[in-house]
């Protein structure tokens, strides 16, 4: 007969007292956060608190990648390579998280989402500012896009801010031309305002570090971070896709764009065209220090 106990008591030393203590909840303001779930629809309808609590856990996911990403910048802005390898790790695994949740959205089907879409109004996605500060931080830059968020002043002022600082390719590169390697000049200098564009004589710089990565270990292993992380944010739009497509088929999106294939149009975009280009490249000179 088993003498295990199916109780754990409490032990005496468990903090009990939260009057002076600083409880958990207290500490991540549960009772704020717990309480900013608002459906809107009549009578609220079921599955509305999936549809909020995804985007808003999205939202807290996007709030992180942005810190992560400006420390990267600043980390690279500083010749400071290894740590900001390591924050471009933890966004990535961040990026897994957000691909991840697409399948709990996917759950709801198009008659349970039917049911309450109409009252969500003008609001999208697309109007996620954080979304579209990271893919400012990345290169996808469109001064455009500032007037959707003529309404929200402190929203503006970030992807302003966004705008006309260097990405983080920007200062990857500069930070390859201060270790030696013939980043072009006028790529250097370039108006870091616009979004960031193939440039073909940049390709040969990367074949370098590619075909002798053993000399240039750390720019290698880098190249290929940022080509994961690039990947990673394919995967999150792909999903973005094909959820929205088995939620709602072909209709306009709530925020007016073309829906499925406005979605579809952003898996031609990328954020550092070079290192896909490369790939085409390696080998052609004869290269032998790669592993």
């Amino acid at each position: 007969m088993s003498t295990r106990s199916h109780e754990r008591p409490l032990e005496d030393e468990i903090v009990r007292d939260f009057k002076v203590n600083l409880s958990y909840g207290k500490y991540l303001h549960l009772d704020e956060i717990l309480s900013a779930q608002h459906p809107v629809s009549e009578p609220v309808h079921h599955d509305e608190l999936l549809f909020i609590l995804q985007h808003q856990t999205s939202e807290l996911w996007l709030k992180l990648i942005l810190h992560e990403l400006r420390e990267v910048q600043r980390r690279l802005a500083a010749d400071e390579l290894r740590p900001a390898l390591k924050g471009l790790a933890r966004v990535k695994h961040i990026q897994h998280c957000l691909t991840e949740q697409w399948s709990v959205l996917a759950t709801l089907t198009p008659t349970e989402y039917a049911e309450f879409r109409s009252f969500l109004g003008t609001s999208s996605g697309f109007q996620s500012y954080q979304y579209r500060a990271i893919e400012f931080t990345l290169g996808n830059k469109d001064r455009a896009m500032l007037s959707v968020f003529d309404h929200d002043p402190a929203a503006q002022a970030m992807l302003t801010e966004a705008l006309e600082t260097p990405t983080v390719y920007d200062e990857f590169l500069r930070l390859l031309a201060r270790r030696g390697h013939e980043v072009p000049a006028t790529i250097l200098e370039r108006d870091v305002t616009e979004g960031y564009q193939m440039h073909p004589e940049l390709v040969p710089v990367f074949v370098n570090i590619y075909e002798n990565a053993g000399q240039h270990w750390e720019a290698y292993e880098a190249c290929e971070e940022l080509v994961d992380l690039e990947e990673n944010f394919q995967y999150w739009r792909f999903r973005h896709l094909k959820t929205v497509e088995r939620t709602i088929g072909y209709k306009r999106g709530t925020g007016g764009s073309s829906g499925v294939a406005f979605l579809r149009r952003a898996l031609d975009l990328t954020f550092f065209p070079e290192l896909y280009a490369v790939r085409t490249e390696i080998g052609v000179s004869g290269g032998n220090d790669a592993p």
